[in-house]
Parts: structure tokens; sequence; C-alpha cells
């Protein structure tokens, strides 16, 4: 399984919004991370200044999420809805796509996925993949 570090994950998105900006060709997940990254303005900033990018800390206290954790959740649910994986995913991510607009409903999995992991590092056990989809449904269910 791939674990890469924060540097490298934070790396990979500025490399890849650098190579967007340049018009360079862009191959495999950058496709997607450039994808989201234009999705989120926000960030441009930030993607665009790498040295920056790897100095800077973001807190719980400081009330923002760090951007790099935001578009790697992102990135994990397109993977998961592309590969359904965990099951029933992909129908849970359809039925809210189909009530609002799809990045709307990618930031609804993001704030379950978000939940369901820090919920397993608080516990020290291993992610509840069923519990993850079953508060994307209920979750659903509300809108």
């Amino acid at each position: 399984m791939f674990n890469p570090s924060r540097e490298q994950v934070r790396l990979f998105f500025c490399d890849a919004w650098k190579k967007h900006l340049e018009r360079l060709p862009l191959v495999g997940a950058e496709v997607t991370a450039v994808d989201l990254a234009a999705r989120h303005p926000e960030y441009h900033a930030l993607l665009s200044d790498a040295k920056g990018a790897l100095e800077k800390e973001w807190t719980p206290e400081g009330g923002q999420m760090n951007p790099f954790l935001h578009l790697s959740l992102h990135l994990a649910i397109h993977e998961q809805v592309s590969i359904d994986q965990p099951p029933g995913i992909r129908a849970a991510f359809d039925s809210l796509r189909a009530r609002m607009e799809p990045h709307d409903a990618e930031h609804v999995l993001l704030e379950c996925l978000a939940e369901t992991i820090w919920r397993a590092q608080r516990d020290g056990t291993a992610m509840d993949a069923l519990a993850y989809v079953d508060a994307v449904r209920r979750k659903s269910s509300l809108i």
C-alpha cells in the first residue's frame, strides 16, 4: 500500500498544479488532482508556492482545514466512487448527486470520510467502512 509522507503529498499537488499552469502534460492521478485544485481557487496561491506549502502548518485550533488533507480526501473519494469501494459508496454518492451539485455531494462524502477516519484514529481501530457508507446514506436521506 502506498503511504506517502506529508511532504510527498504536498509536493504531488504543488507539482501537478505547476505542470497545469505551464500547460505540461499531466499523468495518472495528476489529472484528477488538478481538476480538484481548479475547483478550489482558495488554494491556488498555496499550490503555486511549494516551498511555503511545505513549511505551513494547519492546526485544529486555527479553525482551518489543511488544504492538502482536503484535496487528498477528495482524491480518495474519487477513487472510492470509481471502484465502488467500500461497496455501496457509489450508489450513496449517486443518490446525493441526484439532489445537489457533484462537488457539494463530494463534500458530504468528505465530511463523513474525515469523521470515520478521525474515529478510527481516536479509538486505535481500523476504519469502519460500513459506518462510513451508512453515514453517507443517512446524510443523503436528510437532504
